[in-house]
């Protein structure tokens, strides 16, 4: 069988160059920007119902991710920072898209529907 790009290689496949490495200062950026968009949002869900509930979730991820983040960071492992911080501002831009919080439509720090 011949090896082709959807089979299996004996060859090392040729790893990409950054075109912009990973500095300190940009991961920074994004931890300060995380931080900034927790302590805006504020939780919408009404009480008692199932999306404070997940409304709860979203945002334990967020902070926990974000907590994460700042540690691989004091760390000097930015890779790992930079990781934990996209996902932290994943969980809150997906929850102010499903609207569990009010985020007073700032689209500089939250991806917004529309």
């Amino acid at each position: 069988m011949a090896d082709d790009d959807d089979g299996p290689s004996k060859k090392k496949p040729k790893v990409p160059v950054a075109k912009q490495p990973l500095e300190a200062d940009h991961v920074l950026d994004y931890l300060n920007r995380t931080g900034q968009a927790l302590e805006k949002l504020r939780v919408t869900a009404p009480p008692r119902s199932h999306l404070e509930e997940v409304a709860g979730d979203f945002l334990e991820m967020a902070e926990s991710y974000h907590s994460d983040g700042w540690h691989f960071f004091k760390r000097g492992d930015l890779v790992s920072a930079f990781a934990c911080v996209s996902y932290a501002h994943g969980w809150l831009d997906a929850g102010a898209r499903l609207g569990l919080w009010d985020v007073d439509e700032d689209d500089r720090l939250f991806t917004l529907a529309s």
